[in-house]
């Protein structure tokens, strides 16, 4: 691993190796704290975008493993524009030793990759997220177990969240089966890589419209924001198209009586999520928040070298 930009990028075992190393550091974690194996070392996080989790999950991760973070704003670095986006990246690989990018377009940070002599984390861009993706195959694990008769159902807009879900779940293969409105989908491309992986895992994928087929029986149900960041100007008309795909308490009764309930945050409470579902005893949603300190120390220390 030189780079983690998607999850796409990795082999199955890869993507089950990064998990087994996070359960590992978790555990060491709260037994007697990590060591400090990222002694010497500083992660460089360049944002583009504002940010609780990601950023303060990454800073702590590197805290935690003996090293630092250096937050970059997005006034200080003008990613691409007060200069160009190689030589950022140049310049940057040789002041830390790893880089974090959390920005628009997702051809922003494979630049930053391509340039870059040091290693490249995508954060989160408008094509993945598989930071977070890690993080919910994590939490799904401790839930469910390392079984591959699991199904995960996504609700509502095909983003850059369901996008790596999506090629999280067919790489261990689980199950996926998303249900968009027409003309929220999720990326075409994207869904034939995830298709020819699905295959060598023995997964299966599947796409509807309606979100009562789509979580029927399943183990998870996930939603995400009806607005990304960027989207701002298409909320109201957003809220009317999505409003049928809100994850209530009627439409989690129609999924596996254990299932559980997921969202990535921030949630707008009552649109995407009701009270009842996000605080109620099927949510996992702040477990997810908290792994993804853990994810990401595994994605870090193997991108280091150090474990």
């Amino acid at each position: 691993m030189k780079h983690f930009l998607a999850v796409s990028d990795l082999t199955s075992r890869e993507v089950q190796e990064l998990l087994d190393l996070a359960v590992d550091l978790k555990k060491e974690y709260f037994e007697k704290g990590n060591r400090p194996l990222f002694r010497g070392k500083v992660l460089g996080m360049i944002f583009q975008k504002p940010s609780l989790r990601t950023r303060v999950s990454f800073d702590m991760a590197m805290r935690h493993m003996g090293g630092d973070a250096l937050y970059l704003s997005p006034s200080e670095i003008g990613l691409g524009q007060r200069e160009s986006i190689a030589d950022v990246a140049r310049v940057l690989s040789g002041y830390v030793q790893g880089l974090m990018a959390r920005v628009f377009a997702h051809s922003d940070v494979v630049e930053l990759a391509r340039w870059s002599s040091i290693p490249v984390v995508n954060g989160l861009s408008d094509y993945s997220h598989p930071c977070q993706a890690m993080a919910d195959a994590l939490t799904i694990q401790e839930r469910f177990g390392r079984q591959k008769r699991l199904t995960v159902a996504y609700v509502g807009d095909g983003n850059n969240v369901a996008l790596s879900l999506m090629q999280v779940c067919a790489k261990l293969g689980w199950n996926f089966t998303a249900a968009c409105p027409e003309g929220y989908d999720l990326d075409h491309e994207a869904v034939e890589l995830a298709g020819r992986a699905a295959v060598e895992s023995g997964s299966k994928l599947a796409f509807h419209t309606d979100p009562h087929t789509a979580v029927r029986d399943a183990q998870v149900i996930y939603t995400d924001t009806w607005t990304s960041m960027g989207q701002e100007q298409e909320a109201e008309r957003r809220k009317g198209v999505f409003l049928p795909y809100q994850v209530n308490a009627a439409l989690v009764g129609e999924a596996s009586a254990d299932a559980v309930v997921m969202h990535c945050l921030p949630a707008h409470r009552n649109q995407e999520l009701t009270d009842d579902v996000a605080d109620g005893p099927r949510s996992v949603i702040f477990e997810q928040a908290h792994n993804r300190l853990h994810a990401q120390k595994a994605i870090l220390a193997r991108l280091f070298g150090v474990a």
